[in-house]
């Protein structure tokens, strides 16, 4: 155990509070058992060591380790954490629990058998609590995080703190808010970086590798995670990698599923299966007409990569601006809105607004005589009526 404890305190050296991402209020503490899922990258284990070092005491009664270590190769969870309570632990935070065989049914016996701990675990995007052996769901509180909104990274880039804002503060007083960030600093100047590169937090240890760490987020996630929590047959990684690929070449994607099953060479329900697991991992975001009772077997109506940094990590050579806006808009709101394919505009959110994404002259032609309807459009600071800046939505969260 001592070992585990140096390890931890030599992580807890080097992490800094100076920005936090903005779940970290959002997370009730109190709960005895807290899950926070998530894509690699993101900063789950950042949040984790971050919380520590602002609130927790550095009496051995806190713990954090992360399940990949070597050390759990021969040593069991439970037998640790029976020795940490006994020894006056009472706040443990275990990383990457997807990583460690029969987390489920252990972090459940944790939380049974011992009532004087508080246990926070992060795990994968595909981590399953309700569907996991030993039924985590009604026991535990769970999180998602996912990359950087716009209005975190220009926190990260200028120390500038905005509140975020509502879906319908956005379509309602987007003049007064664009008004209140427009006092402090130049919005657009900031866009276009995000996009390209800054999702996700390590951009700030260099731009220049950043989409090569992109590339290696995608590869561990579609050769570890995937054939580790979905079971997918390691033969058909290569596969998943050509479909990636494919993908990053022609967003917005609206796949012929017969001929791409065809040229990568599975059958179609595999294939329409894998296109479900690819979201599950967040890797991209698959959109439906209606996504009421989808099932793994539901063809997507258009595909998007899962965030803009994507595109320009795997295609840097086809990208299309159009085709990043729409990805912008579809990322920012899928994470606390329900996004849908729209027959008319490009978007239905929470079934009610209709929006549609463009340039700075985007007209409104195509929701002309709808109600609840919006115009999104680039490079303008202010919007006017229903005509609203694109930036506005990397607010949200």
């Amino acid at each position: 155990m001592e070992f585990l404890f140096e390890k931890f305190f030599k992580k807890l050296e080097f992490v800094t509070l100076n920005f936090k991402r903005s779940l970290m209020d959002e997370i009730d503490w109190n709960s005895r058992l807290i899950g926070i899922k998530g894509a690699r990258g993101v900063g789950k284990t950042t949040l984790l060591l971050q919380y520590i070092k602002q609130n927790l005491p550095m009496d051995g009664s806190t713990l954090y380790m992360s399940l990949d270590n070597v050390w759990f190769a021969e040593n069991r969870l439970i037998d640790l954490v029976d020795s940490f309570a006994k020894r006056g632990g009472r706040y443990l935070f275990l990383d990457e629990v997807h990583k460690y065989p029969n987390w489920s049914q252990e972090l459940k016996n944790i939380y049974d058998d011992y009532p004087e701990l508080k246990v926070v675990f992060t795990g994968s995007s595909l981590l399953e609590i309700l569907n996991a052996r030993a039924d985590l769901s009604r026991r535990a509180t769970v999180y998602f995080m996912q990359g950087l909104s716009y209005r975190e990274y220009i926190e990260m880039e200028t120390g500038q703190v905005f509140p975020h804002f509502e879906l319908e503060e956005i379509l309602t007083n987007h003049l007064a808010l664009a008004h209140e960030v427009n006092r402090k600093l130049q919005p657009l100047k900031y866009f276009m970086d995000y996009l390209q590169s800054g999702y996700f937090p390590f951009y700030q240890e260099g731009r220049s590798l950043y989409h090569q760490r992109i590339e290696e987020v995608i590869n561990m996630t579609l050769e570890i995670e995937l054939p580790l929590l979905r079971k997918i047959d390691v033969s058909y990684v290569t596969k998943l990698k050509q479909l990636m690929q494919i993908l990053s070449e022609s967003v917005p994607f609206v796949p012929n599923v017969s001929k791409l099953s065809e040229r990568i060479g599975i059958n179609r329900n595999t294939f329409v299966t894998y296109l479900y697991f690819l979201q599950e991992a967040h890797l991209t975001r698959n959109l439906y007409k209606d996504s009421r009772g989808i099932t793994q077997l539901q063809k997507p109506d258009k595909i998007f990569l899962e965030n803009t940094n994507f595109n320009f990590a795997l295609a840097p050579k086809s990208i299309e601006i159009g085709a990043i806006r729409e990805s912008f808009i579809v990322n920012q709101l899928s994470y606390k809105n329900l996004v849908e394919y729209g027959e008319k505009g490009d978007f239905l959110i929470d079934r009610k607004y209709i929006l549609e994404v463009g340039g700075k002259k985007k007209g409104k032609k195509q929701i002309e005589g709808l109600s609840d309807a919006f115009v999104v459009s680039d490079d303008i600071e202010y919007g006017i009526g229903n005509k609203i800046p694109i930036w506005l939505f990397g607010f949200l969260y």
